[in-house]
Formats: C-alpha cells, sequence, structure tokens
C-alpha cells in the first residue's frame, strides 16, 4: 500500500498508512499524538521501529491483522535507543512475536538481557506511579534474539536494506535506521520533536530534545549533519511520525540547540540545583513562546507550552546535567 491516509481501526487504535508501505502507529503513550510506532512491510515481511512499552503490545498485534500481516510476518524489532517510551515494550512484544530479533545499540543489549537498572533509573527520574502506569513491567529479552546495532549494520528485510548510523547526542545508545527505499531516516529523538497540533498545513516546525543524562550538544549537532548528508526526503519522528523540507527542519534544530546552550550558560552562576531547575524551565518556556511565535505555529503561547510540557520537564533536566558537567 504505497498511499498515504487513515485507516480505520479498532477501538483505541490509531494507525495511519504513509507511503512507501510505512505505517505510523500511535503506541498510545500519556496522549494521543505523542508516540509512534513504525511499521515497513516489505513483501508479506516486517520491521518494526520501536516498541512502545508494554501497553502498546496489544495495539501492533491489532495494526498487524489490519494490515493482513500475521504475528509471525515480523522479522524485526528495531529500537534507536532504550529511553523507555520507545523500548519498555520490547520484551513483551518479542514474545508475542516469535520469529522477531531485536536490534539495539550495543550499550542498550545489557539492559534489554537485565532491565533492573533501566528501570530504576527511570524511576529516579519520573517515580514509580507514573513508571508502572505508563511503561508497565519490563520483561528481558534473550540474548540469542538481540542483534548489535553497529554503526554501517545493514538489515535485511525480505530484500529491503535498512542500515544503522551511530547517532549520539541525544544519548549515547542512539541509532537512526536509514530506508533507501523511501529515503527516510527513522530518527528516535535525533531530530528532535514535531507535534502535529502545532503543523500548519504540511508545514512542521521542530524542537530539539534533550535528555535527563548523556545530551551533548555538540555531538548532537554532528548527528543532524550525518542525517542531513543523505539528502532524506523524510525523516521518521518517534515524536511524531513522518517530516518533510527535511533541510529546513534541520536548520531549525542546529539554531535551536545553539539557543540551548546560550541559555543554560545564562544561569551557570547558579549552584542551587532547584533554583537552577527553575530558571531553565522558565528559558524554556519563553523559546516556545518565541519559537511558535516566530514560525507561525497552529498553536500559539499557553497552548504551545502545554503541548510540550513533559518534553520541557526533560529538556531542562537535560540541560541541567549537561551544564553541571562543563
Amino acid at each position: 500500500m504505497s498511499r498515504a491516509g487513515s485507516l480505520a481501526g479498532g477501538e483505541g487504535l490509531a494507525l495511519q498508512a504513509l507511503p512507501d508501505n510505512v505505517y505510523a502507529l500511535d503506541s498510545a503513550y500519556v496522549r494521543p499524538g505523542l508516540d509512534a510506532i513504525h511499521l515497513i512491510a516489505h513483501r508479506g515481511r516486517a520491521a518494526l521501529v520501536e516498541s512502545g512499552t508494554q501497553h502498546s503490545v496489544p495495539l501492533v498485534m491489532a495494526a498487524l491483522e489490519q494490515i493482513g500481516l500475521a504475528p509471525e510476518a515480523v522479522d524485526w524489532l528495531l529500537l534507536t535507543h532504550i529511553h523507555l517510551d520507545h523500548a519498555a515494550g520490547a520484551g513483551a512484544l518479542l514474545q508475542a512475536l516469535p520469529n522477531a530479533r531485536l536490534v539495539v545499540h550495543p550499550r542498550g543489549v545489557r539492559h534489554m538481557v537485565d532491565p533492573s537498572r533501566l528501570w530504576a533509573a527511570t524511576v529516579a527520574v519520573y517515580g514509580e506511579d507514573f513508571a508502572r502506569r505508563e511503561y508497565g513491567e519490563l520483561l528481558p529479552v534473550e540474548p540469542a534474539r538481540i542483534v548489535e546495532a553497529r554503526d554501517g549494520l545493514v538489515i535485511d528485510l525480505a530484500g529491503r536494506a535498512i542500515e544503522v548510523a551511530d547517532t549520539p547526542g541525544h544519548a549515547r545508545h542512539h541509532v537512526c535506521y536509514w530506508d533507501g527505499l523511501s529515503r527516510g531516516w527513522f530518527s528516535g529523538d535525533a531530530f528532535g520533536l514535531s507535534y502535529r497540533e502545532t503543523h500548519v498545513g504540511k508545514r512542521a516546525f521542530v524542537l530539539p530534545a534533550t535528555t535527563p543524562s548523556q545530551f551533548e550538544p555538540q555531538i548532537m549537532q554532528q548527528s543532524i549533519d550525518r542525517l542531513l548528508a543523505r539528502q532524506p526526503a523524510c525523516m521518521y519522528l518517534t515524536h511524531y511520525s513522518r517530516v518533510e523540507d527535511v533541510a529546513r527542519l534541520g536548520a531549525d534544530l542546529h539554531r535551536l540547540i545553539d539557543a540551548y546552550v546560550v541559555l543554560a550558560q545564562d544561569v551557570l552562576d547558579e549552584k542551587d540545583p532547584v533554583r537552577q531547575y527553575a530558571a531553565l524551565h522558565a528559558k524554556l518556556v519563553e523559546l516556545v513562546h518565541a519559537e511558535s511565535a516566530r514560525q507561525g505555529w497552529a498553536v500559539q503561547g499557553e497552548a504551545a507550552v502545554a503541548l510540550y510540557a513533559v518534553d520541557l520537564a526533560l529538556n531542562a533536566q537535560g540541560l541541567q546535567g549537561w551544564m553541571n558537567q562543563l
């Protein structure tokens, strides 16, 4: 199926058909339109990019059924990185997909085999109540079913080549996947966040995604340049799905990462961590107000801030973690 359009789904199923036999499935994480799982179908076989959470598993199975694929037809589960909005459901999903192998950055392998430390780190950031409610139980993955996503690895999906690129900056365990057929990158968080509510027609907008640990702005800039060097026709963002006009969005990301660095440096003299975080968060809110007005987002001001509320909190933590290592 090469046309783009909505597919009528079962209750709770939000599935979008994109060009080149790619589908976007809402993972039902936190709110609609926040977190996408992408499904690539080719010659009766399939690959999934991201697992979503444990709660996403029934949605994935329903999506496969809707497009006429059995669970046994899924050969690959490709993770861009192991943050739990991307990877929490991997163990549970592999139990439901008997032929699938998991592809994950070498740094993430041990956390997929034994997710206890990953769970503890997540609870430290979000709190246990949120983590259990939103992510569900983390199930281990058998080592024999894991393939390390090393830079340059080419994954064969029934003759459709998908290439791995190591893309740190958001996290040191981040990779992106190049699909030559669609000329698009499945970019995880390396190419930022672009929520549909901000779009004006087909014109998308983007914000960088930092993270509570391992954010490295200069390295993120380099990863963005690497993605742009392929001259992609599109990007498939986990937050949220397909965007075009990639060169413009890449330039915006570069500019905004620089702006993040400046606003972080403005609060370097504040040593109290609570006041430091509050100052960073306030500056990020100001940035969203300014960017939404500058670019003419479909949502403005406080509505734009509310849309990115969770991300602004995480970005403030990411900047705080980075600046305190300077």
